[in-house]
């Protein structure tokens, strides 16, 4: 699963209903199965693109329960944490996504879902904590 995509552009009419389309046959593909994971990441990335940034968080939260153990959920999920301004779960969601296996540092150093959460002060302890495991990987 890649990570959440993010807004690059504004969309135009046309890129709106279509993801809107898009957004209302997975949301019936989830009433359906609750628990789809693989529904549920498009809804997610989805919701995300079209900047429903609560409604991503809810769906990313529901699949840090039903993936656990999935380092890229927990990043997704300190994304949408960071999109709606909820700095400590964000970085308590990255922290169990590194403390998981999760590597894209070169990424998370740009992803624009994080920017704000890179700007906070609690990051100095994440940046230090990938300082830290480059070194031992050396």
């Amino acid at each position: 699963m890649p990570a959440k995509k993010t807004i690059k552009k504004k969309l135009t009419s046309a890129e709106q209903r279509d993801l809107d389309t898009k957004i209302q046959f997975v949301e019936g593909l989830v009433r359906r199965d609750p628990d789809y994971v693989d529904a549920l990441q498009l809804l997610g990335d989805h919701y995300t693109q079209r900047g429903r940034f609560s409604e991503g968080l809810h769906v990313d939260e529901r699949l840090a329960q039903l993936e656990p153990g999935n380092p890229l959920v927990f990043y997704n999920l300190a994304c949408s944490y960071s999109l709606t301004d909820e700095f400590d779960r964000a970085f308590r969601a990255l922290n169990q996504a590194i403390a998981l296996g999760y590597r894209d540092f070169k990424w998370l150093a740009k992803d624009p879902d994080l920017k704000k959460l890179r700007a906070h002060p609690s990051f100095l302890e994440i940046k230090e904590k990938i300082r830290q495991l480059k070194n031992s990987a050396k």
